[in-house]
């Protein structure tokens, strides 16, 4: 959970109200953006608060807590509105960073009033989201300048690695950017972002002075600002621009909240290029709007609340009713709450402000009984059957990645549901098939004795042929052995002997599977349908994932075998 450190009488001035160092009532407080107090230093007047909400990145700051609690102390009567100017700056993005870095947005804040303990929250804050929200600089990052010191307009373009040389911030000395990943902390940490390219993302000024090299490092001279800055250049480059575009309204925001006052930048990309944007105007403000039934919220928390009182809650969460149409609001949602994706987030919030406690609780006046259903019933005794043929059974990931599914198979991509925020890399997408979470499971156990048995009999998701945006997960069974002798016969008989155990009647069928070899591959047929695959593992698979010894693997849809057994 992300924990923030908030200097307590910064808070309680822009909540105008006096705490006195009480930290119960701070936390009843905090309890109210599903947030409470960890640690309280008295000396410093500093207090932890650790936010339970891991989706609401608005709340990483000391300006984003009181924004958000200021509905609940009674001090904003409607939805504060944020203004932006028209543009400041022009901004020019190279076509070469399609495939690097894409995506720049920019805004500048003038006359912001920065003491040293708004320029350490603005710097925690900018910690805080190109670690969580930014995937550790991977999908953002964040660079804020003294935008006095820069002559316009700004160019986001590429150079190779020892071409431009600069003091990176916290250096006295000029260093190119290969020298930067090598002996600057912060290139160390960063640099695998960039070092897989040939050119490296730079930002220049028309003086070609430079203000980055993203996501590594601001420059010593104009990346950064103190006490004395009045005007503040904000950038935040990445490779989601919808994710780019947000970490730069956080950061913007709480600089307005400090008294700034915002302009715009418009970013130019290249015409001639993969670009589907061609012209951005940034930061964007732009409130959101909901539709929300007053139905559905009361079915949801099984409370009878009028209309009226669901618009006095959701002015209370931060939100706005802008129209009431019969059992149907229109709610306004803040630019800054990017965590509101669906009407039950706004239920959420709806019975936060209404109170947990105020919510009577329901029991059951009847006893259920329970009991296993006839489907799993079968998946527990196909388990057994593997189980009693000698394979060991593995538990792995449902989430999983691009690469493993097809890449490393040598298979032809096919539809996938992909994660729209993933947390890791490597997990950004579910599961279509088994085999290759096998695959990888053997490649990382080579150190074990052969041979190796194994098979997994878990969930797999699925999108609808249709076209359409349905996805279903179904029980899939794979199975795999490996040792210097590993083969086709062997993995058709230990599949003959599952199926006979099942009571299911098969067939083998010449088929063809880039992930099998040529020749030493079927495909499973159960009355007339095809349910699955079983072969011998190409080589170029094996490579793939560091095998030495030959691999045979069947995989099957226990779903449709099940389906298929307890037809009447």
């Amino acid at each position: 959970m992300p924990t923030i450190d908030v200097d307590c009488a910064e808070l309680e001035r822009l909540l105008s109200v006096d705490l006195r160092g009480d930290m119960e009532k701070l936390d009843e407080l905090l309890s109210l953006v599903k947030s409470e107090v960890k640690l309280y230093n008295e000396y410093e007047g500093v207090v932890s608060i650790e936010i339970k909400d891991t989706n609401r990145p608005d709340l990483w700051s000391v300006e984003g807590l009181a924004r958000a609690l200021l509905g609940f102390v009674n001090l904003e009567k409607e939805l504060k509105q944020y203004d932006v100017v028209n543009p400041l700056v022009d901004v020019y993005v190279n076509s070469q960073l399609w495939n690097i870095r894409p995506y720049i947005c920019c805004s500048v804040v003038k006359n912001v009033k920065l003491t040293d303990t708004i320029i350490r929250g603005l710097m925690h804050l900018q910690d805080k989201l190109d670690y969580t929200y930014g995937r550790s600089r991977q999908k953002t990052s964040i660079g804020i300048y003294d935008f006095d010191l820069i002559t316009l307009p700004l160019n986001y373009t590429v150079t190779e690695p020892s071409a431009i040389s600069f003091v990176p911030l916290g250096f006295e000395e000029k260093m190119n950017l290969a020298e930067i990943l090598e002996q600057h902390p912060k290139g160390v940490e960063y640099g695998h972002i960039v070092k897989r390219h040939s050119v490296y993302p730079i930002l220049l000024d028309s003086k070609r002075k430079v203000l980055s090299f993203p996501p590594i490092i601001n420059s010593d001279d104009l990346g950064k600002i103190s006490e004395e800055t009045q005007n503040v250049l904000v950038e935040v480059t990445g490779t989601i621009h919808k994710t780019v575009l947000n970490t730069l309204n956080l950061v913007t925001l709480a600089l307005i909240d400090r008294g700034g006052k915002a302009y715009s930048a418009t970013v130019r990309y290249p015409e001639d290029s993969g670009y589907a944007l061609k012209k951005v105007v940034t930061p964007d403000f732009s409130n959101t709007r909901m539709e929300l039934n007053v139905g559905y919220v009361n079915k949801i928390l099984g409370l009878q609340l009028t209309t009226e009182l669901i618009a006095n809650l959701l002015l209370k969460a931060g939100f706005r009713v802008e129209k009431v149409s019969g059992d149907n609001v229109v709610v306004l949602v803040p630019c800054y709450r990017v965590d509101v994706m669906h009407s039950v987030d706004l239920v959420e919030d709806i019975a936060i402000a209404y109170g947990y406690n105020n919510i009577e609780p329901l029991w059951r006046e009847l006893p259920t009984t329970g009991g296993m259903r006839t489907v799993q019933r079968l998946i527990d005794v196909a388990r057994e059957s593997m189980v009693g043929l000698g394979f060991q059974e593995v538990l792995t990931y449902t989430l999983t990645s691009p690469e493993s599914l097809f890449d490393k198979m040598n298979c032809e991509k096919t539809r996938i549901v992909e994660v729209a925020n993933p947390k890791v890399v490597t997990m950004s997408c579910l599961r279509n098939w088994l085999l290759p979470s096998l695959m990888e499971f053997l490649g990382n156990n080579q150190s074990v004795e052969f041979p190796q048995k194994i098979f997994e009999l878990g969930k797999v998701t699925l999108l609808d042929e249709t076209g359409e945006t349905k996805t279903r997960d179904e029980e899939w069974l794979a199975a795999s052995i490996t040792h210097p002798t590993a083969s086709f016969s062997e993995i058709k008989s230990a599949l003959d002997a599952f199926l006979m155990n099942f009571g299911v009647e098969w067939r083998i069928k010449e088929n063809s599977h880039p992930s099998f070899i040529e020749g030493r591959v079927g495909a499973v047929i159960v009355n007339g349908v095809n349910v699955g695959v079983l072969g011998e593992v190409n080589p170029q698979v094996l490579e793939a994932w560091k095998l030495e010894n030959p691999v045979a693997a069947f995989e099957v849809n226990m779903q449709r075998i099940i389906k298929d057994k307890l037809k009447p």
